[in-house]
Formats: C-alpha cells, sequence, structure tokens
C-alpha cells in the first residue's frame, strides 16, 4: 500500500466542499451515475474498435447498493474501469484548466458552490460532501490487476493492487449519520435514492439497478415528443450532458424525416465554460446512432464558433463504428451540421430581449468568429451581433439600428479597432466624426481585428475604418495647400524610418496628429496579435497626418518657412501621435528625454 498526497489545488477544493455548505447535497449520486454511464459507454466504444479486447457487454449497468446498518453506498459499473495510472492522474490531481477560477469562485460564494462542481469536471468530489470515507476499487478491461484507493478528503490518499477486483468501478461512501444538521437525506434509503434517480438521471441510456430491478425508464429524452417532455426534465437532461447546474437558457428539439432521419436535442448555456477560450477545450455534441453513445464530442456536427451549444444528435443511418475523420467527410453529417446550424442561428434571432442580452454577454465573443469561419451564414451571423458604439457607453446596437438612424449624408458604416473602450474613445481618430456627429462602432474583441478585414460592406453600405485610408467627411480640400507642398515633403524625409507618408489631415479638429494606415494595411493591434503568435511580418509603415490649423503644426511649418529644420520636434508629434492612439513608442527613452529638452527651454 503506497500513500500519496493529492494535488494542491486538488487539497484546497475537497476541503472547500466537505467544510462549505451546500444548496444541493443530492447532486453527488447524479455525478457518481454519469461516471458510471460514461465508463459504460467508453467500454462499448473501445470494444467495436479494439477486436482484441475480450469483454463481456451482454449486461451493462451501474448497480446502487445501500447498507443501512454499515451506513455506506456503493455505486458500481462493469465499464471500461481505471488503471492504477489513470486513478492517480483521474483523483489525485486536477488536470483541468481553471482550476484557480473554480478555487476562487467557491471560496465568494458557497451558495453558488454546488452550480461549480459539475462544471469543472469535478463531480467525484462531490462524493466527500456526504461521506466521512471514500473506496473506489477498480480494474482496466482488459487488465488482469485492480487498483483501491481511498480517502477521508483530508490531504492524502492510500492506493494498492487487487489481485481480485471485477472489471468496471466500485465507488463506496461511508456516510455520514443520517441525522447531521446538513445533511438532507439518508442517503443509505432505498427510497431516497430512487428518488434522486428519477429526478436526475431518468434518461440515462443503461439500467440503473436497486435491489435487483432498473430505476430509471431509459426513455431516450430526445426521441421523445415535445408535447411529451417537461421544462424540468429538458434542464435535467441538458445538465446532465453539459456538466453546468445551471438551466439552460434556450431548448431547441429538432426532427428531421426523409432521406436521412435524426432527432436533435440541443440547449444554449446561459453561462460560458471558463475554458471557452481555451485552445484544449473540448466541443461539439454528443453523436448517438439507433440510440446508440458513438462518440461524446463530435466536432463534425457543430462549427467551432458554436462550441458552446450542447445536447444530442441520434442519426439513424449511420454505421456503429464510424471515425472522426469518416464523419469529417460523411455527405449526410455535413447536411445535418448546415441545418443544425441554421437551426441555432434562428434560435438566437428569436430570444427575448432579456434572454439575448444573457447570451450576447456570455458567447458573443465567439459568435463573432463565425464571421471569418462561416462564410455561408455570414451575412446572418451578421444581423446576430452587437456592438459598442459612441452614440451611447451604455448601450449596445446592431448593424440595422446603426443604419437605420444614421444622418443624411453619411454613406459609410464607421468603426475603430482598439485594446479597450477608454482608448477608443479618447483616439484623435474620431474628432471630426463627432463634430460632425457620425457614429463610430467601438470594436474592442480581439477577433474584431480579423472580421473587419474580411467583411467590407453590410446590406451594400461599405465598412470604414476611421484609422484607415483617407477620410471624406466634407471637409477636405481639392489638393494639398502649396505653403504646406515643401513643409510635408520635409517632415516624410525626417520621419522616412517612422511613416511611408506625412499629409494633411481631415479627421483632426483638437489633436495636432495623428497616426492612420492605408486601407489594405494591417493594424497595429492585427500586427502584434500576429508576431505573438509566431509569424514574421516585414514591418508595416504608417502614415503620420497633421492638424493644419494645430499651433504646434503652424509653429513648425512656420519654423520651416524662416529656414529652420526641427527635426526633433517632427520626431515629437509623431511620438505624441502614437501615445494618443494607444501605441507604443520604438524608443521611449529617447521620446522622454527629448521631452524633457524642450520642456526646460520653456522654464
Amino acid at each position: 500500500m503506497e500513500t500519496l498526497e493529492f494535488q494542491a489545488e486538488t487539497r484546497q477544493l475537497m476541503q472547500l466542499m466537505i467544510h462549505s455548505i451546500y444548496s444541493n447535497k443530492d447532486i453527488f449520486l447524479r455525478e457518481l451515475i454519469s461516471n458510471g454511464s460514461d465508463a459504460l459507454d467508453k467500454l462499448r466504444i473501445e470494444s467495436l474498435v479494439n477486436s482484441d479486447l475480450d469483454v463481456d457487454r451482454s449486461d451493462l449497468h451501474v448497480t446502487l447498493t445501500p447498507d443501512a446498518d454499515a451506513r455506506t453506498l456503493t455505486v458500481t459499473d462493469n465499464g471500461i474501469g481505471m488503471t492504477r495510472d489513470e486513478v492517480v492522474s483521474l483523483i489525485g490531481t486536477i488536470a483541468k484548466s481553471g482550476t484557480a477560477e473554480l478555487l476562487r469562485k467557491l471560496r465568494e460564494s458557497s451558495s453558488e458552490s454546488a452550480d461549480l462542481i459539475g462544471q469543472f469536471g469535478v463531480g467525484f468530489y462531490s462524493s466527500f460532501m456526504v461521506a466521512d470515507r471514500v473506496t473506489l476499487v477498480t480494474r482496466k478491461a482488459g487488465e488482469s490487476t485492480g487498483t483501491r484507493w481511498e480517502s477521508t478528503g483530508e490531504g492524502t490518499y492510500t492506493i494498492d493492487d487487487v489481485d481480485d477486483a471485477p472489471q468496471g468501478t466500485a465507488v463506496t461512501l461511508h456516510l455520514k449519520p443520517a441525522d447531521t444538521e446538513d445533511q438532507l437525506h439518508d442517503y443509505a434509503d432505498p427510497a431516497v435514492l430512487r428518488s434522486i434517480v428519477k429526478k436526475y438521471s431518468d434518461f440515462i441510456a443503461w439500467p440503473i439497478r436497486l435491489d435487483g430491478e432498473a430505476v430509471n425508464s431509459q426513455k431516450a429524452l430526445w426521441a421523445r415528443p415535445r408535447s411529451e417532455v417537461t421544462a424540468e426534465e429538458y434542464s435535467e437532461f441538458y445538465k446532465h450532458v453539459s456538466h453546468d447546474w445551471t438551466d439552460p437558457l434556450e431548448t431547441i428539439h429538432m426532427k428531421a424525416e426523409g432521406t436521412f432521419e435524426y432527432d436533435a436535442l440541443l440547449f444554449l448555456p446561459s453561462r460560458a465554460p471558463f475554458d471557452l477560450y481555451s485552445r484544449d477545450a473540448q466541443r461539439g455534441v454528443q453523436l448517438y446512432v439507433k440510440r446508440v453513445f458513438i462518440m461524446a464530442d463530435c466536432e463534425a456536427l457543430v462549427p467551432s464558433y458554436l462550441r458552446f451549444v450542447k445536447g444530442v444528435v441520434d442519426a439513424a443511418d449511420l454505421s456503429l463504428n464510424v471515425s472522426r475523420e469518416i464523419l469529417q467527410q460523411d455527405r449526410q453529417i455535413q447536411a445535418v451540421r448546415r441545418r443544425l446550424v441554421r437551426k441555432v442561428l434562428s434560435t438566437i434571432k428569436e430570444l427575448s430581449p432579456e434572454k439575448y442580452a444573457t447570451f450576447w454577454a456570455e458567447f458573443g465573443r465567439a459568435l463573432k468568429e463565425g464571421l471569418i469561419e462561416d462564410a455561408a451564414n455570414r451575412e446572418i451571423i451578421l444581423d446576430l451581433l452587437s456592438f459598442s458604439s459612441t452614440a451611447d457607453p451604455e448601450k449596445l446596437t446592431t448593424l440595422r439600428e446603426y443604419v437605420e438612424r444614421r444622418p443624411e449624408g453619411q454613406t459609410e458604416i464607421y468603426y475603430l479597432t482598439g485594446d479597450s473602450r477608454a482608448t477608443i474613445e479618447n483616439s484623435p481618430h474620431l474628432e471630426a466624426f463627432r463634430a460632425k456627429g457620425y457614429e463610430v462602432l467601438v470594436l474592442t474583441d480581439p477577433v474584431d481585428e480579423v472580421w473587419v478585414d474580411q467583411i467590407t460592406e453590410y446590406d451594400g453600405i461599405p465598412l470604414k475604418s476611421v484609422a484607415k485610408g483617407q477620410v471624406d467627411l466634407g471637409n477636405a480640400p481639392a489638393e494639398t495647400p502649396a505653403e504646406f507642398e515643401d513643409f510635408l515633403t520635409w517632415m516624410s524625409s525626417a520621419l522616412s524610418e517612422s511613416v511611408k507618408e506625412v499629409r494633411l489631415s481631415t479627421r483632426l479638429v483638437d489633436s495636432p496628429a495623428c497616426v492612420v494606415g492605408d486601407s489594405d494595411d494591417l493594424t497595429p493591434q492585427l500586427e502584434k496579435m500576429f508576431r505573438a503568435m509566431g509569424q514574421p511580418l516585414p514591418s508595416v509603415k504608417r502614415i503620420l497626418e497633421l492638424n493644419p490649423g494645430h499651433p504646434l503644426v503652424t509653429g513648425l511649418r512656420n519654423a520651416f518657412a524662416d529656414g529652420t529644420r526641427d527635426a526633433e520636434a517632427a520626431e515629437l508629434i509623431y511620438g505624441m501621435a502614437l501615445l494618443a492612439e494607444g501605441g507604443e513608442l520604438s524608443d521611449p527613452a529617447r521620446f522622454s528625454r527629448l521631452l524633457a529638452e524642450r520642456l526646460t527651454k520653456t522654464l
């Protein structure tokens, strides 16, 4: 026997679970049954893939064995089982992203603690809410030696080899006294167990046995008519497939008939998982074929930008041993995918204003990715998006609303990308647009930098960055005034290492200068993103625009006319323009020194 310590984060989590007060302790049974169901699914799939695996699949099930005298409850499955290394890895360590965030949430609010358990895949630890000690015995299918694990949840656990362990996993909970103040039920009471199974796990596809009989109906919820399914049943099924403990925001129940038949039961969550933007996060819905579980996260059915959608698709005409590679190429699966995507998008469009506000706050950034990934539905997605704008900092706007309230004479949809709303609102690029009364969309998500380069118009109206290209707001001179031509030529030469051109601006009112890009140039933010990903890029020089009416510019031009070529002043004006838009100076120390020298001369 070997005694090991839990990973530090695991230990902290278990202490919080054991010593915190939870609103619903019944959830431990649902989690253990769900784990057993997953183990049975994995065994069936592994036996199909691995012809050398000699296992009996004739009676796969989960069994509940309460013992009132011994104060124990054992949850047993004859599924795939675990090796010793897997037990240490899966139970002794929380190898999940977002663990620190989970611990912070648990500490902040014990009332919501139970709602967070399943979201991080740590449902096994919920056993310690009702048990003083937990014993696990398991043997991996195809292996000869089993493993016994035991812990009180206080920081260490013991692990040992077992020679006579049956295939599968048995979790024995040594229950706390039934009259414990925070213990709602006696979990050694068969009647209590039946009630919990009916409430949370009735739809599990495998038999859940108690006293020799199945206590769950095993009815596929998605195959039943919608009129026969209650809102509570939908909610509990969503929690089962998503490991979320909040109710879904919206339910989508579909039945397709014809050349390719399938049932689909999909859900829009009411909150985003913490790993929504993690590269390693699982995505996709569960795939069944004729009510037989095939795949937990079928990516072929749901595009990446809808990875938050949870649920089940049950197809009638697929092979039971279909692989991910085959699914990616299967025409029928692609047709199902198209229909599911259209249905999800139409459901989002039909959400009530309150539900849409919740959806957008949680998943809006992911939905924007569809503008890049899904050209076929780009127009539909554009109509689903909301944006901040300069019109009202407290209110979002759709593109349709923007277009409908634009003033007469405005022929483009204006936007500005940046790292934050504060940076954009203080940008000199907005000055002439504010003076003209033109609304500008405020785009601060990293994905905004990408999609605005691919989508050039909405409903026939051009999208225009206020920080790129020439801007004509009706105040542009036909040509550069003669008195500025030589001055601009000199400025362009003096700053040639930093800019490709210096010209007069039509977008400035109060600021002396701003830096803009050509229409096809990468924005500084996008350039920074590509470099962070290790992509080599040539240096992108931008354009310095000067406000001809600003005292700094007129003073520098007058000095030039008198024969003074003040290159350092030109450098300072360029640096100021960079800082004003939230950019970075190539040599901050030099800029500070030049500025200090100028200020000293004025004192």
